[in-house]
């Protein structure tokens, strides 16, 4: 499905010696390079806006990535390698580009990527903003600010939760809001987060149904487990991906060098991501809306916050450096319903680093 661009976007087809996809480009060619990574369930349509409000000598870039939009539907998220998939998609990106050094910006899923950047291709970064990142130990099956898994199978992270009804309503094209699962009331109550509703919201709901659907893809696979919720993570997709079970360790996020200047930017609306998220586990199952809970201290919700905070405050001990903007009326995409918060400390960030 083609998403039309705006004004001062360029999209091109870029096939690199990884993956054949659709990357959008915006300011001088010969600007500083700000890569752009987008959330789950989205696209690089949701940059645009953000893309031409860089700071003047700012080059913007961002690829559909592997599983997403345009991306070559043949190319698929090995789950075992955790993001490492996508991470080794932007750098291959980057090399086929000619750009040496990038500042990498990545929201939600986009923002797990880029913690395995930074554990793993440092030398190619030239900052690191995070935007309503996933958690560094993964998305669901954890406790504790050192990521602690639940247990030993990961049970509770993985595709194993997603909604079905949200997969059939992907699946189906559904632009409705006759129910809580459609796509567009997932976005408007979940990311957008209400009242707010983005002015492109159409082009944004058509890159969400642009998701690659399958076992292989979104949602992807997953195995029956002993463990509540007794479900435990596959081997394929985004959502396998983002468990814990295959997270690059959080110990080499702290160790990396050289270490760039990060920045952490967050809606504090947010319901996708927080210590209380509205589709983790032990959140659900302390809700009462999980059958057979076994209890705070067995799986509470994931303190995703507190772990991300954690993460980061270890890495300026060793010797980097982080700063925590939160916006407080935001939801997920701060980007979207608070451009001018959101660019005051990215494009400060930019200027800076």
């Amino acid at each position: 499905m083609a998403v039309p661009t705006i004004k001062g976007i360029e999209a091109r087809t870029v096939e690199t010696r990884r993956l054949r996809t659709r990357v959008l480009f915006s300011g001088p060619a010969g600007g500083v390079p700000v890569l752009f990574l987008h959330g789950n369930l989205a696209s690089a349509t949701w940059w645009e806006e953000t893309m031409l409000r860089l700071p003047k000598g700012f080059r913007g870039i961002a690829p559909d990535q592997r599983g997403y939009g345009e991306a070559d539907p043949e190319a698929k998220i090995d789950a075992r390698r955790g993001l490492g998939d996508l991470a080794d998609d932007a750098v291959a990106l980057l090399d086929h580009l000619g750009v040496e050094k990038a500042h990498v910006v990545g929201s939600s899923l986009g923002g797990s990527v880029v913690w395995h950047l930074l554990a793993r291709y440092p030398t190619r970064l030239l900052s690191a903003v995070l935007v309503a990142p996933g958690s560094p130990y993964g998305f669901g099956g954890t406790k504790d600010e050192r990521g602690t898994p639940c247990a030993p199978d990961y049970a509770g992270s993985g595709a194993g939760l997603v909604n079905p009804e949200l997969v059939r309503r992907l699946a189906a094209g559904d632009r409705s809001t006759e129910s809580l699962f459609s796509p567009r009331s997932a976005l408007r109550n979940l990311v957008f987060g209400p009242p707010f509703v983005p002015a492109r919201e159409e082009d944004l709901l058509s890159a969400t149904l642009s998701v690659h659907l399958g076992e292989r893809d979104y949602p992807g696979d997953f195995v029956p487990s002993p463990h509540w919720p007794f479900v435990a993570p596959g081997v394929w997709g985004p959502n396998n991906a983002l468990s814990p079970k295959y997270a690059v360790p959080a110990q080499e996020i702290i160790a990396a060098h050289p270490k760039v200047p990060v920045l952490w930017i967050r809606g504090g609306k947010d319901l996708a991501v927080s210590d209380q998220a509205a589709s983790d586990p032990g959140n659900l199952g302390r809700m009462g809306l999980l059958p057979g809970w076994p209890g705070m201290d067995a799986y509470p919700p994931q303190p995703m916050l507190k772990q991300t905070r954690y993460v980061l405050a270890e890495y300026a001990k060793a010797g980097g450096r982080y700063e925590e903007v939160v916006l407080p009326e935001s939801a997920h995409v701060p980007f979207l319903d608070n451009p001018a918060g959101f660019d005051r400390a990215f494009h400060a960030h930019l200027l800076q680093g």
